[in-house]
């Protein structure tokens, strides 16, 4: 068993919501983000276009993260979640550097400050620390919602099916870009999305194998576009200005 997931960038519309989500799922500090964005501009016969990469932790098969730690606290389990135990990390960073994807950040008191320095605490993080407390001076990141996978799992659901044992991103990805799963069974979604679709992994030549596959017309190939029935969302990309305006300066016959 090893849990993955596949992104469609064809069907993502750039809302966002999966960081909402997984800010909301974890009560993540302010200036703390486990999903993140990345923007970068591309050119098709004079028309410019912003994609967007949403990146998080790749749960890595060959983890360079849980050999550089020293104190074992990134570790692995069986199911191939990458996770850390705040109790036995030091903070030396060790896995941030080591880490090819940047997807790992100290928790100190320069960067969660509280959502509003110098006033009263809001009920977001007063629950926070009960529901779901993070430590300072220990490394955190994505986890695949591992919480929500093992209490599913303890009520016989099925990760990648049932919502409440699914990642919070997964539900609420309005265009149904995240496909969750386990990559070891040939009947999953996430399996058949991946045979039916050509996929890539960011920076396949560390050989760490990651977990999160990504589906790109633009990067993979024309081939790799869904069907335009099977684009949802993509009502809301037109919506985009930059969409927008270069198709009113560069119409398509």
């Amino acid at each position: 068993m090893r849990y993955g997931m596949v992104i469609d960038l064809t069907k993502c519309c750039k809302c966002q919501a999966c960081v909402a989500a997984c800010r909301v799922e974890h009560f993540l500090p302010l200036h703390v983000s486990w999903v993140k964005l990345i923007a970068y501009e591309t050119e098709d016969a004079g028309i410019v276009d912003i994609s967007i990469f949403p990146v998080r932790c790749n749960q890595c098969k060959d983890a360079p993260c849980v050999a550089a730690c020293p104190t074992g606290a990134s570790r692995q389990r069986v199911d191939g979640i990458v996770h850390i135990d705040a109790d036995k990390c030091i903070g030396c960073r060790k896995c941030i550097l080591a880490c090819p994807y940047q997807n790992r950040t100290l928790l100190s008191e320069d960067l969660d400050p509280g959502y509003f320095p110098g006033y009263a605490k809001t009920g977001f993080e007063k629950k926070g620390e009960i529901l779901y407390p993070h430590k300072q001076g220990t490394t955190m990141k994505c986890n695949f919602c591992m919480e929500r996978i093992d209490r599913g799992l303890s009520n016989k659901q099925k990760p990648g099916i049932d919502r409440d044992a699914t990642p919070a991103c997964v539900n609420t990805c309005q265009a149904r870009a995240l496909t969750f799963g386990d990559l070891d069974d040939p009947e999953s979604h996430v399996s058949k999305v991946l045979r039916e679709r050509k996929s890539v992994v960011l920076r396949p030549e560390l050989g760490a194998e990651p977990s999160v596959y990504y589906i790109d017309g633009k990067l993979g190939g024309k081939e790799n576009w869904a069907p335009p029935q099977a684009r949802t969302g993509s009502h809301m990309q037109e919506m985009s200005s930059v969409e927008a305006r270069a198709k009113e300066l560069f119409p398509r016959s």
